[in-house]
């Protein structure tokens, strides 16, 4: 069986496709990303899991959450969540309530028992609307921090390499030992110490 962020592809980008198209890119990028904190909780893992429950009433159970939850609530803990992801200051920012193309969306994933596949849309959701912005994020792992220099040289050598503009996110990982792996969406780069030392002991025992 697929893997389920392969399953989510085809998904994310008519989502994408169409969000483009009509102008609503982030409103349908605001839904998925708390769509998928909800499908996350454990307790709508368990509705999702009850073949009970009919897909009508699992979706609409979902786009309820966010029209109530989201965009017609004064602050809600999706709100806070939504807001800091989104870099505003406060949650009076006002959204929209579920369209009825992301309702038909969503009943799409359910009537295909996709609903659990919102997480990976969301993810690939959030990379093609990074592309169409030439925008990457990259990330990098070092034994040790970045200093500005080296976080300059990086992004700039990226950037040339990808023909895009690019967002590094960094994380230290002393184990890597020195050098630094490097994951921009689906490919790795593994420039470590610990993956070189890896390699060479494959090689000696293949």
């Amino acid at each position: 069986m697929a893997d389920l962020s392969t399953l989510a592809r085809p998904y994310a980008k008519a989502a994408f496709d169409y969000a483009n198209e009509n102008g609503v890119v982030n409103e349908w990028e605001d839904f998925l990303f708390v769509a998928s904190m909800i499908v996350n909780d454990k307790s709508f893992h368990t509705l999702l899991d009850n073949p009970a429950v009919a897909a009508e009433h699992k979706s609409a159970a979902l786009v309820d959450l966010y029209d109530t939850q989201v965009a017609g609530a004064n602050d809600s803990a999706f709100k806070q969540s939504l807001s800091a992801t989104r870099g505003h200051s406060n949650t009076n920012v006002s959204y929209p309530k579920v369209s009825t193309a992301l309702s038909n969306f969503v009943n799409q994933l359910s009537e295909q028992e996709r609903l659990a596949l919102l997480p990976e849309v969301y993810e690939h959701y959030r990379r093609h609307k990074a592309l169409s912005l030439k925008q990457l994020d990259a990330y990098v792992t070092t034994a040790y921090p970045l200093t500005d220099a080296q976080r300059e040289t990086l992004q700039a050598r990226l950037a040339a390499s990808l023909n895009a503009s690019v967002v590094i996110h960094e994380s230290v990982d002393p184990s890597l030992l020195a050098g630094a792996m490097i994951k921009v969406g689906d490919k790795v780069i593994d420039d470590s110490m610990r993956g070189k030392l890896q390699q060479l002991k494959t090689q000696l025992t293949a």
